[in-house]
């Protein structure tokens, strides 16, 4: 697994005296002044935010520019619950908006995912959360034809490049393209985005523990609130966390049609744990491959656990399971039984569109990412004893 010397200016950046302040009052003050709305009304997120801050401050080992990138993330993430706030007290028609039988794909991460997300993405009936829209989801001040918004989005995705090419070889995120709904639920406070990009062991112990039916709630909020800017007929959705809260979000989206995407363990696996190590380098010099894989290892098998009996005591209609290996090697034939289990017509003109988004989005389009097993002191036996029950369910085969 290789990994490039940090870049000139975050060098120079770090052997600065220059204190970013991390402390949770601090980042209130911040946010308000950001967004000009005086308080929050809801200040129920905060258990979450103080459980955060306390494993960035004790646990996450940030050097000086990732605590500044840390300090500006979590500042807008709080101004954009501020206004989330203000624009339900102004329109509070919103919160009567429906989202209609979303289309949620899930899967373990690195299964195609991405892939069947931009797919979904060029339906005319299908709308999807775009990056600029994750990062403000709601209307900034002034801003009558969003450009502040997507200007933003464009300097994130530039940074990102810069900051981590490898990282961007991974996993691209390009302004304009569609984005996890999972930056959504990490407005919350109570999401996997913190473990995935830092060491924050007692605060992911926390998230595993507590209810997310308040989380997703607050995510359909949101999606209403997007709605109501550009209203569309279908939403559809993708992050490999609905995998562990099958539950709350059934419950919050009760007609969602589930595609679940299954990929060989042995490949899946490592190439994530390159992801989570090359994240974490963003934010930090003291980063352990070995502890990362230790910890997602642990929190997919876990994941993937907690699906399997979902659908063994639920009713799996709603549910869609799909094959990489399908997509692979016959993507249109795949995405015409998608199409038919979700409700969506596989006209002439879908297809084309599926080709094109298809041909914009080849693999290894920023890079070949490079990884390997033993980059993170795991055998091939740890994975298998850890999915074994993955594997035979979905009789998936071995790359």
């Amino acid at each position: 697994m290789q990994s490039s010397s940090r870049p000139l200016l975050i060098k120079l950046f770090n052997s600065l005296p220059i204190a970013s302040s991390l402390e949770l009052n601090a980042l209130l003050k911040a946010a308000k002044k950001k967004s000009g709305i005086p308080d929050f009304e809801d200040k129920s997120f905060l258990v979450g935010l103080e459980k955060l801050l306390h494993g960035i401050q004790t646990e996450a080992q940030l050097h000086a520019f990732g605590k500044f990138i840390t300090k500006q993330r979590l500042v807008n993430v709080l101004a954009n619950r501020l206004r989330v706030e203000e624009i339900l007290r102004q329109h509070p028609e919103i919160t009567s908006i429906e989202i209609k039988a979303p289309i949620i794909i899930t899967g373990l991460q690195r299964t195609g995912t991405t892939r069947l997300h931009r797919l979904f993405s060029s339906h005319p009936q299908v709308r999807s959360l775009k990056s600029w829209e994750a990062l403000h989801p709601v209307p900034l001040k002034n801003d009558v034809s969003n450009q502040q918004r997507i200007s933003f989005a464009k300097t994130a995705e530039k940074a990102l490049k810069y900051m981590s090419p490898e990282f961007f070889a991974i996993h691209p995120v390009e302004h304009a393209a569609p984005e996890e709904d999972i930056l959504l639920n990490d407005m919350t406070f109570v999401s996997t985005v913190p473990e995935a990009t830092m060491h924050l062991p007692s605060y992911a112990q926390w998230v595993e523990k507590q209810s997310h039916l308040e989380a997703y709630q607050y995510v359909k909020k949101v999606l209403q609130i997007l709605t109501y800017q550009n209203p569309n007929e279908r939403w559809v959705l993708k992050t490999p966390q609905y995998i562990e809260f099958l539950e709350e979000a059934t419950t919050v989206f009760p007609d969602a049609k589930f595609i679940h995407t299954y990929r060989d363990p042995l490949k899946v696996l490592p190439s994530f744990f390159s992801m989570v190590y090359h994240s974490r380098k963003i934010f930090s010099d003291q980063v352990s491959a070995e502890l990362g894989a230790k910890h997602w290892l642990h929190k997919n098998s876990y994941m993937m656990d907690k699906a399997m009996k979902f659908w063994k005591t639920h009713d799996t209609s709603h549910t869609m399971h799909v094959s990489y290996y399908d997509m692979l090697q016959n993507p249109m034939e795949e995405m015409k039984k998608i199409y038919a289990f979700v409700g969506l017509e596989f006209d002439s003109d879908s297809q084309q569109k599926l080709v094109e988004v298809d041909q914009k989005n080849t693999q290894n389009k920023y890079g070949v990412h490079k990884y390997d097993l033993t980059d993170f002191n795991l055998s091939k036996a740890d994975i298998e004893n850890a999915f074994e029950l993955y594997r035979t369910t979905f009789n998936i085969p071995y790359e």
